[in-house]
């Protein structure tokens, strides 16, 4: 309970960090990179990830196969599972090169059509570099896996937030000396690297990871493969959803709208960022609750629970960049990213209740009832490509946003509530109750807050955070006094007491 109650708080110290960072380098490294060298890199990075596609889910179905091996054969078939993900893995890593060569060889055919001859040879090395650190983490992701297992969540949290700040201690010197866009994606090599490597050392020291590589259970692997198809469905899904919209405005209308989007998606992902935090913890416990026949009751407790909490922190986050999101993009991009606030508006809305109950994906795996959700989400993923390719051609990275936002409304706001209710057995209506219940004590600030910027202009960082700080203090106060149940407001005294200085 102390290592996820850490992992939590140390999630979002990261998540607070990494915005604050990047409200002094993001700007800096806009403007030093231009629209142009910016547009390239978002639109390599967000189409080399593709060849993330290629783990085939197998990642995501570390936890569920530890979790059985450890209670079946005990630390022998832990070691054996580490063996065979280790094998998979570096199958994987070989053929990922193997593609990303090719991928390489074919920049011109692939980019060619809108980018200039200097862009194109920018991207040609931005993708090698991607895909050497794409195959490098196949194999590295069964150490932060078992650690995840093990549920050393502090550890994790600690070395993603030493990494947060060394990326631009590092990056803003090189940027500085001109490198561009290829420094960044060296330094996020490095960076990985790094990483992975502090990883395999607590792995082998301090949780004495063992692997085995005898007998390879093709049985097993068979079995592994039929449980990760789906979920390697639902990564293509993803990547569709949203990777698809840079790909699209760099064929459609160059470099200049994909760095638009690119921002816009950007402070989506930081949004997003908010509920993984809390999220990721819980994936262990909700195999062992699975596992041990707890019941749905106690799944629809912990989902309702989880989904409260992160609610709260979405709407404050979603409302107040409805009122100071145009200066705070002005201020942190430049006005020639002004685009990006109806873009990051139009995919941070939609995706708000896929967020608050994002532990329902782990639920349903943990459960082996992923299946539907990949095929619904396979033909929703498809709506969304044909959808977006003609509002992009007609109102640019807006248009593909709201192709992205169609399918999210479609897919998590009505087929996956109801798959929810009648087949997982979480009690959705009680979720809803519990969520809706919410809502009117965040009227008050709202209003407040409508009212603050019909009658002051705020402008630049100086102006976001003089409408931010006392927002969020009604806000908090609010959802406090009339949200929260007697439970939540016991963790906020308990938190501030610990913030407390001993005496």
């Amino acid at each position: 309970m102390d290592q996820k109650k850490a992992g939590v708080l140390l999630s979002y110290g990261q998540t607070v960090l990494s915005t604050i960072i990047s409200l002094v380098y993001t700007p800096v490294m806009l403007r030093l990179l231009g629209t142009s060298e910016y547009g390239t890199y978002t639109l390599v990075s967000g189409f080399i990830s593709n060849l993330s596609l290629m783990s085939f889910g197998l990642g995501s179905a570390y936890v569920r196969y530890y979790s059985r091996a450890k209670v079946q054969e005990g630390e022998d078939g832990v070691a054996h599972i580490n063996g065979m993900f280790m094998v998979i893995f570096l199958v994987i890593s070989a053929m990922s090169l193997l593609v990303g060569g090719v991928l390489v060889a074919n920049v011109q055919n692939i980019f060619g059509a809108k980018l200039t001859a200097h862009e194109i040879e920018t991207a040609r090395v931005l993708m090698a570099l991607l895909v050497v650190n794409i195959a490098v983490s196949f194999p590295c992701s069964v150490f932060s896996s078992y650690i995840t297992a093990n549920e050393r969540f502090l550890f994790q949290r600690i070395i993603n937030m030493i990494r947060t700040v060394l990326n631009p201690i590092v990056m803003l010197p090189l940027l500085l000396m001109g490198l561009g866009s290829v420094a960044l994606v060296v330094v996020t090599l490095v960076l990985s690297v790094v990483t992975d490597a502090f990883n395999i050392w607590y792995c082998r020291r301090k949780l004495s990871m063992r692997l085995a590589f005898g007998h390879f259970d093709f049985a097993l692997l068979r079995e592994m493969g039929g449980f990760s198809f789906f979920i390697f469905l639902n990564m293509i899904i993803d990547q569709i959803n949203w990777t698809v919209d840079t790909t699209l405005l760099g064929i459609i209308s160059g470099t200049a709208a994909t760095a638009i989007y690119g921002v816009g998606a950007q402070i989506n992902s930081y949004y997003k960022t908010l509920s993984t935090s809390i999220s990721g913890v819980f994936v262990p416990q909700i195999n062992r609750i699975v596992a041990e026949g707890q019941g749905d009751d106690r799944l629809t407790s912990l989902f309702t629970r989880v989904g409260r909490i992160q609610f709260l922190l979405l709407m404050l986050v979603l409302t107040g960049f409805v009122f100071v999101g145009e200066p705070f993009i002005d201020a942190w991009g430049g006005g020639e990213y002004a685009g990006a606030y109806p873009i990051a508006l139009m995919l941070m809305v939609p995706v708000t209740l896929p967020l608050i109950q994002n532990l329902g994906i782990e639920i349903q795996r943990a459960k082996n009832m992923h299946q539907f959700r990949s095929k619904v989400y396979f033909f929703m993923a498809l709506g969304n490509v044909l959808v977006s390719i003609p509002l992009g051609m007609r109102y640019g990275g807006l248009g593909c946003a709201m192709g992205t936002a169609i399918s999210l409304i479609i897919g998590n706001g009505f087929v996956m509530n109801w798959y929810y209710q009648t087949h997982i057995g979480l009690d959705m209506k009680y979720f809803f109750r519990s969520i809706l219940s919410m809502v009117p004590a965040m009227v008050p600030p709202a209003l407040l807050g409508l009212l603050a910027v019909r009658l002051h202009t705020f402008r630049g960082y100086s102006g976001v955070l003089t409408f931010a700080v006392p927002y969020t203090a009604v806000y908090a106060l609010c959802v406090y006094r009339w949200a929260m149940n007697d439970e939540e407001q016991g963790m906020v005294r308990g938190m501030l007491r610990r913030l407390k200085p001993a005496r």
